[in-house]
């Protein structure tokens, strides 16, 4: 292996050359305290970041092994180094007379959400850091002086202020594991006490504007009424007290300004764990839990939507209901088949981002509009059967469209003030059954069997004379191939970094499984297994830095949004 001052020599050879001129400097690199590992400079392509590998030895880094000895702990200490490493590349970055940053050392950077990415790899060996270099030329000649002062001075302090234990905060590293590992085992109790998530009292839920952000001038927590309080063991902060969201059908009642709603986005970001100071470090819900919001416009394949919309006018029957512009109800009802198609068994709806006609409908009119239930069936009146027959659970929150939703619900709940009660029984008393709807005999069972078979050449990635155009343009909007697909209002994504993710999957079950046709079930089933065994690295031929791992029913949300995609049978 070739040491640093080899490394220094190429530098100083190659300095005020072509750009093509960077290709030299691949290899490995021994710097005394880690090794420089690069295996690829783009010189075709300079507007393109160089990824270069950091490893540093964990004889010299020295992390204690109970910060990793669990997968658990493990990702949230990758995860925490990896925002040290951004934290120290902003302190080192220069600027220039106009005030521009002048940042060449980048990190995929983590937004609020602990999950596994591949920014940093950890291991009883080393630690690998994975960092961007976007290499300084100018007029297409190679920068020498400013490449030296990135790999000899930069990338120095970065390493030893981000990649050495005995440089790092002991204690806010330790709360940042600690933390981790009690959510997690918060959520392996939910299913052992009947619940579906879990939001610990005293939880910041207000966030800044429509971001991942905490809002700090909203600082008002949530509180528990006494009779409503949960408490949960956990190995690093003990007891804690917080709302329990029960299984079966729950109604969260509040108005807009109540705290409903960022109650709602908590249980639905509780998929996730959050770091320390977010405000929902405690708000835990089960991994299978989905939210459903109404997507006007969406395109739909040969999805079953006659449980809930019966005919509709234009398209007839709804046993394979397809259009390339759904309308707000039939895209709602389309978007809970598809995530109950793919194993989801908790479902979250709010009134804010739900179609009303696919919530409910004011049964006290029924007389005045006897065809309606012969169109639409809402989720008020086929609730019971989903939570009896299929054993999911629902949570629906809302203010002026779930009054239907109180003779049927299991619990009732209101917030004010971020402030939560136990209004079961007073709901109960208004005696709202009279008004009630009935339901048809739909078999759900074989609904949520059915399967739908992809067009392995619908799926296609490339663009042009590129075999592969895969980028998300931001968190809800992914380019694959020449499609654009539309991820707003599929609400569980994380960040950009998975977005992008979720399109390299969508490639690679193409390439990998689908030489011919198969089921959605099946193709994320396959996914989950490599995903599992493999982890990210499966997805690319290249060591990628940028990789955060999606859930099966976001890359599955991603696929049925994806205007190409074509089913070519249900069976």
């Amino acid at each position: 292996m070739r040491d640093k001052k080899e490394f220094y020599n190429t530098l100083m050879d190659i300095a005020d050359k072509p750009v093509s001129e960077y290709g030299r400097l691949t290899g490995d690199f021994d710097f005394s305290r880690y090794v420089l590992k690069v295996s690829q400079v783009p010189v075709e392509n300079m507007d393109k970041p160089a990824l270069f590998l950091v490893r540093v030895p964990q004889a010299i880094a020295g992390f204690p092994s109970h910060l990793y000895n669990t997968p658990v702990r493990r990702t949230g200490l990758e995860d925490y180094l990896t925002r040290r490493i951004a934290d120290q590349i902003d302190v080192i970055t220069q600027y220039d007379e106009q005030g521009l940053s002048r940042r060449h050392l980048l990190i995929a950077v983590p937004g609020q959400k602990i999950l596994p990415r591949t920014s940093l790899l950890l291991t009883e060996e080393y630690v690998e850091a994975r960092i961007y270099v976007m290499l300084p030329q100018r007029d297409g000649r190679i920068d020498g002086e400013r490449v030296k002062e990135i790999f000899f001075d930069e990338l120095a302090s970065v390493v030893n202020s981000a990649l050495i234990y005995c440089n790092l905060n002991e204690a806010e590293l330790t709360e940042f594991v600690d933390i981790m590992e009690d959510a997690d085992q918060v959520r392996q109790i939910l299913p052992t006490r009947g619940l579906v998530s879990f939001v610990g009292e005293g939880s910041m839920l207000a966030r800044l504007g429509n971001t991942d952000y905490p809002d700090y001038d909203d600082v008002q927590p949530l509180t528990v009424a006494e009779e409503l309080l949960v408490e949960v063991d956990v190995p690093n902060a003990g007891p804690v007290k917080g709302l329990g969201i029960p299984s079966g059908i729950t109604l969260i009642l509040g108005d807009a300004y109540s705290g409903r709603i960022q109650l709602m986005r908590a249980i639905a970001a509780g998929i996730y764990n959050h770091i320390p100071g977010d405000g929902r470090e405690l708000a835990i819900t089960m991994p299978d839990a989905v939210h459903i919001a109404s997507e006007p416009g969406r395109s739909v394949q040969k999805v079953d939507v006659h449980p809930f919309v019966r005919e509709l006018v234009a398209e007839g029957a709804t046993e394979e209901y397809t259009s390339a512009e759904a309308d707000p109800c039939s895209a709602q009802a389309a978007a809970t088949v598809e995530a109950l198609e793919i194993g989801a068994r908790a479902l979250l709806y709010d009134e804010s981002n739900s179609s009303p006609a696919f919530l409910t409908r004011d049964s006290r009119l029924t007389a005045l509009m006897p065809d309606a239930g012969r169109r639409v069936m809402p989720l008020a009146t086929r609730v019971r059967q989903l939570v009896d027959e299929l054993g999911v659970s629902v949570v629906v929150g809302g203010s002026s469209s779930v009054a239907e939703f109180i003779p049927v619900a299991d619990t009732i709940l209101r917030i004010d003030g971020y402030k939560v009660y136990d209004v079961t029984q007073e709901a109960k008393a208004m005696d709202l059954d009279q008004f009630q709807l009935e339901s048809d005999d739909v078999n759900l069972t074989a609904l949520v069997e059915k399967n739908r078979w992809v067009v392995p050449s619908s799926i296609d990635a490339s663009s042009g004379p590129l075999d592969q155009v895969i980028e998300a343009e931001s968190i809800d909007l992914l380019q694959f191939g020449r499609s654009m697909i539309n991820l707003q209002d599929v609400t569980q994504l994380a960040d950009k970094h998975q977005t992008a993710t979720i399109g390299l999957i969508l490639c690679y079950a193409k390439l990998r499984y689908m030489d011919e046709g198969r089921p959605i079930r099946e193709i994320m089933d396959l996914i989950d297994r490599d995903l599992g065994t493999e982890g990210l690295e499966c997805l690319s031929r290249d060591l990628r830095g940028d990789l955060a791992r999606p859930r099966r029913y976001e890359i599955a949300a991603a696929l049925n949004r994806l205007d190409s995609l074509r089913i070519s049978h249900v069976e």
